[in-house]
This record gives C-alpha cells, sequence and structure tokens, in this order.
C-alpha cells in the first residue's frame, strides 16, 4: 500500500466492523464510486466500481477469493491488490489506498 499524499483527499467510509469479510460494499468518496473490500485476514481493498469490461458494469458485486475478485458477468479475474485483469483476459481497475484510523475506514482519492 502507497502512503497517502498531501494532494489526496481522504474520505471516512465507516466503521471497519461494519464491512462485512469477502462481501463487497459501495462507498461514494467525492465524485468516485468505489467498491471496498475485507478480504478474509483482515485488510480492506478499495477500487473504483466500474469494470474495465468493454460491457462495464458494477464489481462490488462480485465474488472474493483471497486477494482476487472474480466478476460473474464476464468471468474475469481481478488482483485487489493491483487492480490487474488476470490474463488470459487484459485491463486495470484503479485501485485506491485504505487505511484503518481508530476503527475507521479511511480511503484516499
Amino acid at each position: 500500500m502507497r502512503n497517502m499524499e498531501l494532494t489526496e483527499k481522504v474520505f471516512k467510509v465507516g466503521a471497519a466492523e461494519s464491512f462485512l469479510p469477502q462481501i463487497g460494499r459501495v462507498v461514494q468518496a467525492g465524485e468516485i464510486e468505489l467498491a471496498v473490500f475485507r478480504i478474509s485476514d483482515g485488510r480492506f481493498f478499495a477500487v473504483e466500481n466500474k469494470n474495465p469490461h468493454p460491457k462495464g458494469g458494477p464489481l462490488a458485486e462480485g465474488i472474493v477469493s483471497g486477494k482476487y475478485l472474480y466478476d460473474p458477468l464476464y468471468d474475469w479475474k481481478i488482483d485487489l491488490e493491483t487492480g490487474d485483469v488476470q490474463a488470459p483476459d487484459h485491463g486495470k481497475v484503479r485501485t485506491f489506498p485504505v487505511r484503518l484510523e481508530e476503527g475507521a475506514v479511511i480511503i484516499a482519492v
């Protein structure tokens, strides 16, 4: 995870315990709609809630396994850490740094 820079805006999107493990949740961070995931090891990831597939679609409804998101619409596998779509498909999802602060989930955009 990269450091949150001073030029980024930060958003408190909820209490950590309100995010269920392996279930995506849609949150708004300014103008950007995000899909936030808490994976089974307790880490949090935030990606833009927009599938890079040409037909688009939301990502928050995907299935999480480990640090990967599986999109049931197009059968794409996306690395939540890097945003990279796994081969044989290709594309990239915008990722955003997440930190926990006093039990709150904080995302920088």
